[in-house]
């Protein structure tokens, strides 16, 4: 396969994997186009590379740098905005990682710690449900708890860890 080839199937690649992620297909594509980049890259070549409008090239870079996957960057002489991406995967895969915990997570357990079953209620369907939302309240908080050190471990011992635990 030629480079072009191999490089235009990675970006597909990689924009089919964001919905795994929490991000729409356009805003991985994005990011893949970055991350293969070796010079920063501004919107218009975004624009050319992926065939996107302005707008959804505006706002999967926006959306991007709030997910701290790719920041902005100055040019000598240019005064348009370029982009980069992160290039370390293990900082990429700890980024997607604390982004989806504060998004999906930490809302999950606010949202279950409000859902309260009547006290009144004794019938046994208002005690099994009662015993549910404790039991998924507690898994939910033993993930996040798992997340929460993950995140925090230094990166050498994480990927020590995990490398011991797929073999």
């Amino acid at each position: 396969m030629k480079y072009e080839e191999a490089r235009e199937q990675l970006i597909n690649v990689w924009g089919s994997l964001g919905s795994s992620w929490g991000i729409s297909a356009t805003m991985a594509r994005v990011h893949a186009l970055l991350l293969l980049s070796e010079e920063p890259l501004h919107t218009d070549a975004l624009i050319g590379e992926l065939q996107i409008s302005r707008g959804n090239a505006n706002m999967s870079v926006r959306a991007l740098i709030e997910w701290n996957l790719v920041r902005r960057v100055s040019v000598k002489g240019e005064r348009r905005e370029f982009f980069v991406a992160e290039k370390d995967l293990h900082k990429v895969a700890l980024t997607i990682v604390r982004e989806r915990r504060k998004r999906e997570i930490s809302p999950l357990i606010g949202a279950l710690s409000e859902i309260r079953v009547d006290k009144d209620d004794d019938s046994p369907e208002a005690a099994d449900l009662r015993k549910r939302i404790r039991e998924i309240e507690a898994f939910v908080k033993d993930g996040d708890q798992l997340l929460d050190r993950i995140i925090r471990m230094e990166e050498s011992k994480l990927w020590h860890v995990l490398s011991r635990i797929m073999k």
